[in-house]
């Protein structure tokens, strides 16, 4: 684990009580962002309130000591809402554990296997369209409590749930919906940069006030999950077994790769807002104990969280001590006004779901994005249809084919394979300018040139051996020009045996030229190198077209 270097231990060496007054300082108004986020969100996750805390307490504090950010804020996110409330109704929170400790274990690996470069590449329309997707359950997932409807049960799905609300909307409880709309609008035009205290907490201070003085009858977190405890849990490990890792491993994998994504993600957007440089790796490691941990405790899914993180920058935080005393902020706040939170009015939770919802769609950037390609817009609205029509695990793994499918078209269609003849000597071709054209005025009429532009790979397999078959019968020998190869593959090494096979057949010689690093040792591994001889691979056209030339020469002698 030798890249596993926590970001706490580099940034301590040299610290200072200046600095440490600066991330208390952040770290404070973090833990206060923090608060009804946590109890918000893990009530909208089908947990209790208390988990929210526990995991912001746990997870976040690991988060932060054992990172690979200088400034990341860890805890739940909206980004998990949907995914943990799906395996809650599937398989009760036992399996919610089981599921983050397995999601923890897989981030492990994938830092200890070094991918934390290989998520980022992961293409901007999924991520974009599963976020946005994310948002409007979310939304559709509050419409209940925010009205005051009065529904036993809501379905889990989204068509279902929208049928559900339009045939009790005329149950909505005309106060419920009133301190929905009240805490609705503190938050929006609470004054953010001149006042600290987010205007999240104010909404549930002052509505919680009304309702209490007022004494109007509103559902609240106490009349729905009774009394809250303030300590922290003991750790309990569920009964795993083949059986339920099995039925499991879908949803784990998603928790992993959408953690991975989003903490990732985060710290990218902090290294921008510092200029600093996070370890990614690290950052993987450290997210999978985190979630291993929170697990342990009853906690759920952590992950970075992009608008707590920039809140701590702009604060001062610097350090990983700032994420740290964001943790035991949280701690002693629990611990002391725990009991308390049982009097939030649900409608005012509501309402700040709803606004992390519209923060979370990032409307501008989707309708960006579908003046992009057709390719990408394509992805765009199936990931995005496919989580809120579906399932968020189904969304990432068929926006993540439908990408790498696209892809592969897209690069098979950039490869171009064409024939050099004397015409080609007297046109402007963009694709051959690295070579004398004159060369191709001397051609005799039983040497063939072809020539491959762009990666040489299985999405352009077929299109090589279709035009290779053009190959006149009457051709001696066959210049293969590789120059504009920068990599080749195991099926375009299947179709060059194949072009051998033929040419061997026909007695046609085969010439290479201009072969790169990657595609030489690939052909040298296939043993093709070695099967048309090292002496008919040439560096260069002009070189290549001289032997050619020459094979022409004693054939026509022999003759």
């Amino acid at each position: 684990m030798n890249q596993f270097r926590p970001k706490f231990f580099t940034t301590i060496k040299n610290y200072t009580k200046q600095q440490f007054l600066s991330d208390f300082t952040a770290g404070i108004i973090v833990a206060i962002i923090a608060l009804p986020l946590s109890i918000a969100l893990a009530i909208a996750s089908g947990v209790s309130p208390e988990k929210g805390l526990h995991t912001a307490i746990i997870a976040g504090f690991l988060i932060s000591f054992l990172g690979g950010s200088r400034v990341q804020i860890g805890g739940p996110t909206g980004a998990f809402m949907v995914i943990v409330y799906g395996i809650v109704v599937k398989y009760g929170v036992d399996g919610l554990i089981m599921a983050t400790m397995m999601g923890g274990a897989m981030m492990i690996l994938m830092g200890l296997f070094r991918l934390g470069s290989v998520i980022k590449y992961i293409p901007h329309p999924i991520t974009t369209g599963f976020t946005s997707g994310i948002a409007v359950t979310i939304f559709s997932s509050q419409v209940k409590d925010f009205l005051g409807l009065r529904i036993e049960s809501v379905p889990a799905e989204f068509i279902g749930k929208w049928e559900a609300y339009m045939s009790a909307i005329n149950t909505t409880h005309l106060y419920t919906l009133l301190i929905g709309i009240i805490a609705l609008l503190i938050i929006v035009f609470w004054p953010k940069d001149k006042i600290k205290i987010p205007g999240s907490l104010v909404a549930l201070i002052v509505t919680t006030l009304i309702v209490q003085i007022s004494g109007i009858d509103v559902m609240t977190i106490g009349s729905k999950f009774g009394e809250l405890s303030s300590a922290l849990p003991m750790p309990h490990i569920p009964a795993f077994s083949l059986e339920k890792v099995k039925v499991l491993i879908g949803p784990a994998f998603t928790i992993a790769l959408l953690g991975s994504i989003e903490s990732l993600l985060s710290a990218v957007v902090a290294d921008g807002m510092i200029g600093g440089r996070h370890r990614s790796n690290t950052e993987l490691i450290a997210q999978g104990i985190a979630n291993m941990t929170s697990g342990l405790f009853g906690g759920i899914p952590a992950t970075g969280a992009i608008a707590r993180t920039v809140a701590n920058i702009k604060n001062g935080g610097r350090t990983p001590v700032a994420g740290m005393v964001h943790a035991l902020a949280l701690l002693l706040i629990m611990l002391v006004f725990m009991p308390l939170a049982k009097l939030i009015p649900l409608s005012a939770l509501a309402a700040i779901l709803i606004v992390v919802a519209y923060n979370m769609s990032e409307w501008r950037e989707f309708i960006g994005l579908l003046k992009s390609p057709k390719s990408d817009v394509l992805v765009l609205l199936m990931t995005f249809f496919i989580t809120v029509l579906v399932d968020l695990v189904a969304a990432i793994e068929i926006g993540m084919v439908l990408a790498a499918l696209l892809f592969m078209k897209r690069m098979a269609d950039v490869t171009e394979i064409t024939e050099l003849t004397r015409d080609n000597a007297e046109e402007d071709d963009s694709f051959t300018p690295s070579f004398d054209r004159s060369l191709l005025q001397r051609l005799p009429a039983r040497i063939q040139v072809y020539e491959v532009n762009g990666p040489f790979f299985f999405g352009a397999a077929d299109k090589f051996l279709e035009v290779i078959n053009e190959v006149d019968g009457k051709t001696q020998t066959l210049i293969l020009r590789l120059r504009n190869v920068p990599a080749m593959d195991a099926t375009a090494v299947h179709a060059l045996k194949r072009f051998i096979s033929t040419c061997k057949k026909h007695k046609i010689k085969i010439v290479f030229s201009g072969l790169k690093n990657q595609p030489r040792e690939v052909l040298a591994k296939a043993g093709i190198i070695e099967l048309i001889g090292e002496e008919h691979i040439f560096e260069n056209f002009e070189d290549a077209l001289l032997f050619a030339e020459s094979i022409h020469s004693h054939q026509i002698i022999a003759q």
